[in-house]
């Protein structure tokens, strides 16, 4: 036990010498011992200790030839502090400041990758999702022989395909509160911003469901062309997916969807006969 105190105490001491140490650089005045102690920090992969001793010197060193560095260092130790959000800002700070630097290139996209890393779960809000893909596009723009343009696109569609993921899921949240009408609007919205979706067979299918029970708790004077709207879906899904799992109930529905048409079509004939029959007999004065 008695190794252990004495570990425990060398280790305090340590950390009390760099602390006084660091609190030193931090009151001295002289830009330039800052900044090489910054650098070496950031080096150190000492991130906080370095960010603190570029925050001092932001204002004083920017009219320098050592600014640049300052701005590319400065982003980074947000980056590997996990602030993304700052690092995104940073970067493209830095890219606006210097566009003709050999660091430019990295830095558009080290803004853009940012924001990817700072995209949240498919369930939160996608803001920075989508800022992200729109700062890709942009580096891209910008720099389309860049070596980084295969990682943007593979960055893009990992993005799309969380926000697919989270209309999807907010479809099918529609579906079942029954607001189909809000389910039928975002399954056509995905299919068309998302062609190539695997939940395309699905969504077609479930599609067909929605009109058909949408049909159903409408009142009559929509349910003519929401039946209609049923067989039409049915169409659409069996011309991809002739083989579907869902080929048998989507069968059904569009069974008892054209029957349901044939009833109305066939009550409304009547009406039309009689009518006419009447307007007949009130002509000839019967």
């Amino acid at each position: 036990m008695k190794w252990i105190k004495q570990i425990a105490l060398i280790i305090l001491i340590a950390v009390t010498v760099v602390s006084c140490k660091h609190s030193k650089l931090l009151k001295n005045p002289d830009l330039d011992t800052k900044y090489n102690a910054a650098i070496a920090y950031y080096n150190e992969k000492d991130y906080s200790r370095a960010l603190q001793l570029f925050d001092q010197m932001m204002g004083a060193i920017r009219a320098t030839d050592k600014a640049e560095d300052l701005y590319y260092y400065y982003s980074y130790c947000y980056f590997h502090q996990r602030d993304y959000t700052l690092a995104s800002y940073y970067f493209k700070r830095y890219y606006t400041s210097y566009p003709n630097t050999s660091r430019a290139e990295e830095c558009l996209f080290m803004s853009a990758y940012s924001n990817f890393m700072s995209s949240p779960a498919y369930s939160l809000d996608q803001t920075s999702t989508n800022e992200a893909i729109k700062e890709l596009q942009l580096f891209m723009n910008i720099y389309p022989k860049s070596k980084r343009v295969p990682e943007c696109n593979d960055l893009i569609d990992k993005m799309r395909a969380k926000l697919e993921m989270k209309d999807y899921k907010i479809a099918k949240l529609y579906y079942r509160m029954k607001d189909f009408a809000a389910a039928i609007v975002t399954f056509h919205g995905i299919l068309e911003e998302y062609p190539e979706t695997i939940h395309r067979e699905e969504i077609l299918f479930l599609v067909i469901k929605s009109y058909a029970k949408y049909a159903e708790l409408s009142v009559k004077e929509k349910q003519y062309e929401r039946f209609s709207n049923t067989t039409i879906a049915f169409q659409d899904f069996y011309r991809e997916f002739p083989a579907s799992k869902f080929a048998g109930e989507a069968s059904e529905l569009n069974a008892k969807s054209q029957e349901v048409l044939q009833k109305m079509v066939d009550k409304n004939k009547d009406v039309v006969e009689k009518e006419s029959k009447r307007v007949r007999l009130k002509k000839d004065g019967l």
